[in-house]
Order: structure tokens, then sequence, then C-alpha cells
């Protein structure tokens, strides 16, 4: 049975580069990551590709997801990346402005997140807490909190809760919680409902056991 533990476990086949990776993380095989912030507890499976994002705790990402993949000059006469990395070419310096200009387009997830197969969530985007990317779509605006979207361009399916359940689940903020508390709660978190859940934990504040 693999166990995972408080330092983070990376697949010797992943590529992780300047990141900062949370306590029960998980990276697995052929990922690669790169300035990449991951919280506590989240995990990435096969060959996903991360760069210049930021994940909150608990988000649990399906293979082969990419997450702000890189775009390329349109608005150029010619869009080819020798235009910007033009030392590969022998043609001059690479092109640090319109890097930084990638760079700035920063993606932002929430916690406990849920991206889908295949899903791709493009620069600049930010995914609220609980939401679901589904399989294979394409993110090119925000998410709102615990909002299901789905298809290219991803569009709004469903909520996963009303407003105000969203609302007290982010007051609550129980991914804040101790690795105790979490423990204590768990068989809380598998049988409540989520209003009966609501109410027991609401009010907990800090999530002391």
């Amino acid at each position: 049975m693999k166990r995972l533990s408080e330092a983070p476990t990376v697949h010797p086949t992943a590529t992780v580069i300047d990141c900062a990776l949370g306590r029960w993380t998980e990276i697995q095989a052929g990922v690669t990551m790169r300035e990449v912030e991951f919280g506590d507890y989240s995990y990435i499976v096969r060959d996903g590709n991360v760069v210049w994002s930021t994940f909150g705790k608990f988000c649990s990402i399906a293979e082969g997801a990419r997450i702000n993949p890189g775009n390329h000059a349109t608005w150029r006469a010619c869009q080819h990346h020798f235009t910007y990395r033009s030392a590969q070419y022998d043609l001059g310096e690479d092109d640090a402005e319109f890097f930084a200009w990638r760079k700035s387009h920063w993606t932002t997830i929430g916690n406990d997140v849920w991206i889908g197969h295949g899903a791709t969530v493009l620069p600049g985007v930010t995914v609220g807490d609980g939401a679901v990317i589904g399989a294979g779509a394409v993110v090119s605006k925000d998410v709102p909190p615990y909002v299901i979207v789905g298809g290219v361009p991803a569009r709004p399916i469903r909520r996963r809760f009303t407003e105000s359940q969203a609302e007290a689940l982010m007051a609550m903020a129980w991914w804040d919680w101790p690795h105790e508390a979490l423990r204590a709660r768990l068989p809380d978190i598998r049988r409540l409902g989520i209003d009966a859940f609501i109410e027991a934990y609401g009010e907990t504040g800090g999530g002391d056991v």
C-alpha cells in the first residue's frame, strides 16, 4: 500500500524546478512543474504540465492536465518561438520582455479543486475553491467557487452546492484544519450531508480537535 508523508513525494521521472511543495503532496511520473506553489495534500497524476501557477490545498489534478501553457506572440509578423527563444537559433539574445509578459499571466487554483483528465487551464485564469474542471475542458475564463465547468471553451454546468453552502464552507476553511482534526473528523466528512456538516463544524474556526 502506498503511503505518503509530510515530506513531498516526487516520482524519479518528474521534473520539478523552483517549486514550493506543501506537506503530504505527491508529484507522479512524467510530470513537469516549474515555478509552482503547490498546497498541502495536493497531488498531480502522470504527465501533467504546470508552470507559473499557485495551487491551494487538497487539489486533485488528473492525468495529462496542462496548467498555464505558454502563449505565442500572435501580434507579431511571425509567432514562431525563434522570435523570443532566439539564442537557440543563433539569432541573438532571447526576448526577456516577452518572457516577463508570459510570467505576469499567473494562474491561480483554489483549495479542494478537481481538474479532470486532459483539461487545460489557460494563462491568467483563477479557479475558485471547490470547483470542478471537467475532463478535456479548456478553461479560458475565471471559474467561481464550487462551480462545475466543462467543454471547449469551458462553460458552467452546475453548482456543487448552493451559494450559501459554498460561502459557509469557505468561511469554515476546513482545508486549514490540522492533520489530527482531519483524522478525527474524517468519519463525518464521509457520512454527513452538506448541511449537517456545516451545522456541525461551521463555527469551528481554526479546527481545534
